[in-house]
């Protein structure tokens, strides 16, 4: 089913957040690849030290989560933000168990680069068959 929102509508619900003060969820985009026995992810976050973004690893999922710097211009009333600003979280689900020890991730150009690796319990195994 598709839903479609138009953008008069959407533009209406904007306004009345800025009149509220409310700021919408900011949405990270994520890239997520499968190689070998890891998991690499790349997450934009421009303007988000490293040291301000928490992830957490348990079992299958990753949590990324952190908060864009807010922009206030205190001369004027705003009529359009689209830079992020506020908190930010994103669960994902990977296929299998994952292991948060052998877990890397930095920020590059406003960029988080994690690799997680699977759980060796996830990984295939090899198993010798004997002739008797």
């Amino acid at each position: 089913m598709t839903y479609y929102v138009s953008p008069r509508h959407r533009m209406a619900q904007r306004m009345a957040q800025l009149e509220n003060n409310q700021r919408s969820a900011v949405h990270i985009p994520v890239n997520v690849f499968a190689v070998e026995d890891d998991y690499l992810l790349s997450a934009y976050v421009p303007g988000v030290d490293a040291k301000d973004v928490k992830i957490e690893v348990l079992e299958d999922r990753i949590t990324i989560s952190g908060e864009f710097p807010i922009f206030d211009n205190e001369d004027g009333k705003s009529l359009l933000e689209e830079i992020p600003s506020g908190s930010f979280s994103r669960t994902l689900r990977m296929p299998t168990e994952l292991d948060a020890s052998k877990a890397e991730a930095e920020v590059v150009n406003g960029v988080l680069n994690l690799r997680v690796s699977k759980a060796e319990v996830a990984k295939a195994h090899q198993i010798k068959v004997k002739i008797k």
